[in-house]
């Protein structure tokens, strides 16, 4: 029927806690293990079939994941065993528009359980097909989303592989359009490098380059004046190049606190913590923003080496891991970044490489200002959809 009924959330689905697998058990495998927060690595056997619904039971609570393959529902969360014959996208937009992580249990660490969910009273569609009607714009919109976000992972790899391919392997087009080093192109070794590189290049400490500096400590619950947007450690961990701009916190503080701390178009942010080494860009800021403790920014000290440091930086997430120290939690300091070492081709051959990546990280850009959109329609429509506010005929 077309028209909302009164029911308690356990008459549409079944929920069951998750299995235990400690990560010293993971078999190398290709099924996801799905914890309270998105997946915790892939094992070689999996629990449940495809797809399905999982939601936090503790540590991120209540929010839902919807998994198309097969996969192990770890013990951090609860899966959806029985749909009861509800269409399994219908049941996954109820179950964000239901704000599960109002249900948990718990004094230290929240928690939840099928025994608080089951009786949660709720109105839903009960007829599928009518579930189905409901929910297409909201599946199409995410389907959108994540067909843009396959289009960025494309454009990052490009971009990538492009830098690899000119300033790591030196195969950059020489003046007859011939890669350099596989055409003979001279080499000459470089002590400081421990390598060779191309004839006529220079090498610079990174610390000549830009300045480094580490972000503000602060209280949550601290009290100011004034009202700023905040990047952490989060931030950069749930983007791939570009901070999204709509998932800051926002924090107050006093005016004079937060001038060292700001945040500017196209400033470069390396996690000093929490994932070591982890770099990003900032574009468009929409209200004053400033960066947290935990990140370093560096601001180039001249823009036509910024593509250069961004790249060189990404190409080296993996040692700035290894190089990062401490017992309790790793972190790279000022001194590990200003110390680096890079190798500086000419002029020309940089101007080349900026026009290709500005194209690239431009397209970017788009696609996730699109993005940005399409979210924020889909976060728009979903309560309406689901209270019967509006209505698919």
């Amino acid at each position: 029927m077309s028209k909302l009924e009164e029911c308690i959330l356990g008459d549409l689905v079944e929920f069951q806690r998750g299995y235990d697998l400690p990560k010293s058990k993971f078999v190398e495998g290709k099924y996801p293990v799905q914890s309270s927060n998105g997946i915790l690595g892939y094992h070689n056997e999996y629990k449940v079939e495809g797809p399905g619904i999982t939601i936090g039971r503790s540590g991120t609570v209540g929010t839902p994941h919807l998994i198309r393959e097969n996969f192990f529902p770890h013990n951090t969360s609860l899966f959806v065993k029985e749909f009861k014959g509800n269409d399994i996208e219908y049941i996954y937009y109820l179950l964000q528009y239901l704000d599960l992580g109002n249900q948990k249990s718990g004094s230290g660490v929240p928690t939840m359980n099928r025994n608080h969910l089951h009786p949660i009273k709720i109105r839903a569609y009960r007829d599928k097909t009518y579930q189905q009607r409901t929910i297409k714009i909201l599946s199409l919109i995410d389907k959108k989303i994540q067909i843009n976000n396959q289009i960025n992972q494309e454009l990052e790899a490009m971009a990538k592989t492009l830098y690899d391919y000119w300033f790591v392997q030196f195969d950059f087009p020489d003046q007859n359009g011939k890669p350099y080093k596989s055409s003979g192109g001279k080499m000459v070794y470089h002590p400081e490098l421990k390598r060779e590189i191309p004839e006529g290049w220079g090498v610079e400490k990174l610390g000549e380059l830009a300045q480094f500096k580490n972000g503000i400590n602060y209280e949550k619950t601290s009290s100011g004046s004034e009202k700023v947007k905040i990047i952490n450690v989060r931030n950069i961990s749930s983007s791939r190049i570009f901070i999204n701009q709509t998932d800051l916190d926002e924090i107050f503080l006093e005016n004079d606190k937060s001038t060292n701390f700001i945040v500017n178009e196209g400033m470069i942010l390396i996690t000093r913590s929490g994932i070591p080494g982890a770099t990003r860009l900032v574009s468009e800021l929409e209200a004053k923003t400033v960066y947290s403790g935990f990140i370093i920014a560096s601001e180039v000290n001249d823009l036509i080496y910024k593509n250069l440091i961004f790249y060189y930086l990404k190409n080296v997430e993996e040692v700035l891991k290894n190089q990062s120290a401490g017992t309790i939690m790793k972190n790279i300091s000022q001194s590990v970044l200003t110390d680096m070492v890079v190798s500086l081709p000419p002029q020309n051959l940089l101007l080349k490489f900026n026009s290709i990546i500005d194209n690239l990280l431009e397209q970017m850009k788009n696609v996730q200002r699109q993005n940005q959109e399409l979210t924020q329609l889909r976060d728009w429509l979903l309560p309406m959809l689901m209270n019967g506010q509006v209505k698919v005929e």
